[in-house]
């Protein structure tokens, strides 16, 4: 993800996340760590058509530990195995910024991701109540090991 991609980013991530979407400072503050060699942040996108189909991020501390901070995927795309592909990009990084452990935050009532996070070695580890606002959504705290690279997806999510 670059500069350029925050308008379509943003674009996506309202029609997805309507009432809790991200704004534009905290996409350009993501970015602002994810280039050079004292890089922290990982961000990429998908484009199907020349359109954005979905985007995703990672974040990393010095204790070697990542954080899926986002994934994203146009309702058009869904299903298609995009998530998967995203989800496998960001360990892809996660395993270059030699992180042993990636941690996610996920709706509870959002099933489908759930499957996905599992199928990648992803288990439950928590529950933060009330963390998706404003409709005090609870999110479900997820742990991988994270000893390389990632696992093959054997569906599409």
């Amino acid at each position: 993800m670059r500069w350029w991609d925050i308008e379509p980013v943003l674009t996506l991530e309202h029609r997805l996340f309507p009432d809790d979407a991200w704004t534009p400072g905290m996409f350009w503050s993501e970015l602002a760590y994810a280039r050079g060699p004292r890089a922290t942040r990982h961000y990429t996108v998908a484009e199907a058509g020349g359109t954005l189909a979905g985007y995703a991020g990672l974040a990393t501390a010095v204790d070697g530990t990542g954080d899926v901070q986002t994934i994203a995927v146009a309702p058009e795309y869904q299903g298609t195995g995009l998530g998967a592909r995203l989800l496998t990009d960001l360990l892809t990084a996660a395993t270059a910024f030699e992180c042993h452990q990636v941690l996610l935050e996920v709706r509870v009532d959002n099933a489908r991701a759930q499957r996905l996070y599992e199928r990648f070695g992803f288990a439950p580890v928590g529950l933060r109540r009330g963390y998706y606002q404003p409709g005090n959504v609870d999110a479900l705290v997820m742990r991988r090991e994270h000893t390389g690279a990632p696992l093959p997806p054997s569906d599409p999510s």
